[in-house]
């Protein structure tokens, strides 16, 4: 027995060779690669690269039979050593012995530097490597470098294109076995690793790792630029790039480049308007899994992601962590070009895009150009006349959501957004926002033709149609023409001779409820215009 770490051996020239390790003894050096071994068998091993032990089934060569051996369980799917504790089995005794330990929470090797333990010597050696910053695994067709030779292996497939695991059911093809085993979880519906806290379940150990650790509220991963922390390593890398910039990840059909490489596989069904993934309710296409089971928490009503300053609820987790940034007011991003500051990185982008003047989508139909793909989207709706959103009250429709929410508050008189000098209340808090510069008489945006000053940038952009003559909205009854929409909707009742406001005094009706409220100030005196009611024809 060694008196250093107890291992036991049967004869003393295997202990001999065992206390090599500990004396950091390598005797036996490989005279091509320089790399060195404790043993001569296990140099003589290393020098087989010719790796005379093929595999029938896959061409895969190995340098010792026992290699091929045991690869050839992986398609017989024999695995003879089975944990009597769990009933898992293994393809080597080795692994059965590793998983034993997973049961006993045996780690009996710790990192000197940080000490997270480990079930294997091993492990820990690999482990340190990170400390040391050493990554000896060079891949020769990109500047990335590995720990581990098995994660240069793995790599090397992206570059080849490689897959060679293929599922059976969906025809989907995996770089690993391991890639195939998880993604095979999705069909079977097997989740084996449940939360004991919440009771939520997953397909694989270390996602619930990751998942415990919310409730923990264990971020060990923190950014030396920002102090954001991070539940695992992997997150905090994809964070770094922001600060960084890095976009390694490039779309050969348009240029944009993204962080990750799963952003730039979901970009590319843009292209390809592939969307596989469909609703069972409404029939609406996604082009991810996720983003169909999140919409179809919008049919089930379920919002599980609750704020605690208000009673608001989500359906998505990173919408309540945006909504809480208003109880808290913080605006992290801000614009270099104007100090305007926003929320979410999002927004930022989307407004400098109004002082480059970039407006890389276009409509093909009518040629006007869009900042976001969104806004492209919408717009194209108008071309379509397609209006998916309906008032139950009076069977308006809408192109938005957002749009049929607001105009709901008109029925049911909510209007949530009050100004703390008059009182006075809006339906949306842009609006509040623009009144607020009637009382401190703001008017930062000017005309350059006539120097009349406005409140907001879309008055005075409005205003400068006038002087350029640009009246896009035409009357299809008469050549009459208009600067802006609303006016050509109202000037169209007259041809239809549709006056949906009524007063309930006298039975007159118009076309505009402005022009109803005017009318009832005779009725009610100028002094009392604020009780009236109003009834709109079905």
């Amino acid at each position: 027995m060694t008196t250093q770490c107890g291992k036991t051996y049967r004869t003393n020239r295997e202990l001999e060779v065992h206390q090599k390790i500990h004396r950091g003894e390598n005797p036996y050096q490989c005279a091509p690669c320089g790399k060195a071994f404790i043993t001569n068998g296990e140099l003589t091993q290393h020098q087989k690269i010719q790796k005379p032990y093929e595999c029938t089934e896959c061409n895969k060569a190995f340098i010792r039979t026992r290699e091929l051996k045991r690869h050839q369980k992986i398609h017989t799917g024999e695995k003879p050593y089975q944990c009597a504790q769990c009933g898992k089995a293994f393809i080597t005794n080795g692994e059965l012995k590793r998983h034993k330990k997973i049961h006993t929470g045996v780690k009996p090797y710790q990192c000197t530097e940080c000490g997270k333990a480990f079930i294997t010597n091993g492990e820990q050696k690999q482990h340190q490597k990170i400390h040391a910053g050493e990554k000896p695994y060079q891949c020769t067709e990109c500047d990335k470098a590995f720990i581990r030779k098995w994660q240069l292996n793995q790599h090397l497939k992206i570059h080849t294109r490689e897959k060679p695991y293929e599922c059976t059911e969906c025809n989907k093809a995996f770089i690993r076995n391991l890639g195939l085993k998880r993604h095979q979880k999705i069909h079977t519906g097997e989740k084996p690793y449940q939360c004991a806290q919440c009771g939520k379940a997953f397909i694989t150990n270390p996602e619930l790792t990751q998942h415990q650790k919310i409730h923990t509220g264990e971020k060990p991963y923190q950014c030396t630029e920002c102090d954001k922390a991070f539940i695992t390593n992997e997150g905090l890398k994809r964070h770094t790039k922001i600060h960084t910039g890095e976009k390694p990840y490039q779309c050969s059909q348009c240029g944009k480049a993204f962080i990750r490489n799963g952003e730039l596989k979901r970009h590319k069904k843009i292209h390809t308007e592939e969307k596989p993934y469909q609703c069972t309710e409404c029939g609406k296409a996604f082009i991810t899994n996720g983003e169909q089971k999140q919409h179809q928490k919008i049919h089930a009503g379920e919002k599980p992601y609750q704020c605690t300053e208000c009673d608001k609820a989500f359906i998505r987790k990173w919408q309540l962590n945006q909504h809480q940034k208003i109880h808290t007011r913080e605006k992290p991003y801000e614009c270099t070009e104007c100090d305007k500051a926003f929320i979410t990185n999002g927004k930022l982008k989307r407004h400098t895009k109004i002082h480059t003047g970039e407006k890389p989508y276009q409509c093909a139909q009518c040629g006007k150009a869009f900042i976001t793909n969104p806004e492209l989207t919408q717009h194209q709706k108008i071309h379509t006349g397609e209006k998916p959103y309906q008032c139950t009250e009076c069977d308006k429709a809408f192109i938005t959501n957002g749009e049929l929410k607001r105009h709901t508050k008109i029925h049911t008189g909510e209007k949530p957004y009050q100004c703390s000098q008059c009182g006075k209340a809006f339906i949306r808090n842009g609006e509040l926002k623009r009144h607020k510069k009637i009382h401190t008489e703001e008017k930062p945006y000017q005309c350059t033709e006539c120097g009349k000053a406005f409140i907001t940038n879309g008055e005075q952009k409005q205003h400068q149609k006038i002087h350029a003559g640009e009246k896009p909205y035409q009357c299809t009854e008469c050549d009459k023409a208009f600067i802006r929409k609303w006016q050509l909707n109202q000037h169209q009742k007259i041809h239809t001779w549709e006056k949906p406001y009524e007063c309930t005094e006298c039975d007159k009706a118009f076309i505009r409820n402005l022009e109803l409220k005017r009318h009832q100030k005779i009725h009610m005196g100028r002094n009392h215009i604020n009780v009236y009611s109003v009834t709109k024809h079905s």
